[in-house]
């Protein structure tokens, strides 16, 4: 195998056993040495491929946004986002993910260069959602963007509060986004489904 060849396969194996541990045991409790470890490498190999361990997690954190938006523009395209929006993030919040944002964005607030790689990421996952949204051909008296915004920013706040406390779910995230869809319609005038309120009572 040739050196490139191999550089490559290794760093795809420190990136998936990553990926693994900072979703199971979290950002703060991996080190460096571990990943090594688990992966069959030295400490040297993993520094010969990463600045260290935020730069390792910053890959592992782009790979899966980019895993997890395309399940949400496939999501916002069903026939009835509202439910899928709610399966999807009922599974997300019940993963290790959120936890992974959280203690990976407490660990890099005083690095200038990962905190403007963090609002780009944020940046990119409001754009694609907007985009995702508009393909459908949905418009209506607010912006799009503007409502995806506050989607996000409740997104992040309510998945936080669940690292925290267990109990918290999505249901606000789900009744906003219920209400927001009803703001819009598809081109056509056609209401998006699953938008109506759900009975009283029930």
């Amino acid at each position: 195998m040739r050196r490139e060849e191999s550089r490559t396969r290794n760093r795809a194996a420190l990136i998936s056993t990553a990926r693994e541990l900072f979703l199971r045991d979290g950002y703060q409790a991996t080190s460096i040495a571990r990943i090594a470890a688990e992966s069959g490498f030295t400490t040297g190999a993993v520094y010969s491929n990463f600045d260290g361990k935020a730069q390792l997690a910053l890959v592992v954190l782009q790979e899966i946004q980019a895993e997890r938006l395309a399940e949400l523009a496939a999501v916002i395209d069903s026939a009835d986002p509202v439910q899928g929006l709610a399966d999807w993030t009922s599974a997300a919040m019940a993963s290790g993910w959120p936890r992974l944002e959280l203690e990976f964005a407490l660990d890099v607030r005083g690095d200038a260069a990962l905190v403007r790689a963090e609002a780009d990421r944020r940046r990119a996952l409001v754009d694609t959602l907007t985009e995702a949204v508009e393909r459908r051909g949905l418009r209506g008296p607010i912006p799009v963007r503007t409502l995806v915004d506050a989607a996000v920013n409740l997104a992040i706040g309510l998945a936080t509060r669940r690292v925290i406390d267990p109990t918290v779910t999505a249901d606000s995230l789900i009744e906003l986004t219920r209400a927001a869809m009803g703001l819009l319609s598809e081109e056509g005038g056609g209401a998006v489904q699953g938008t109506a309120p759900p009975p009283e009572g029930g």
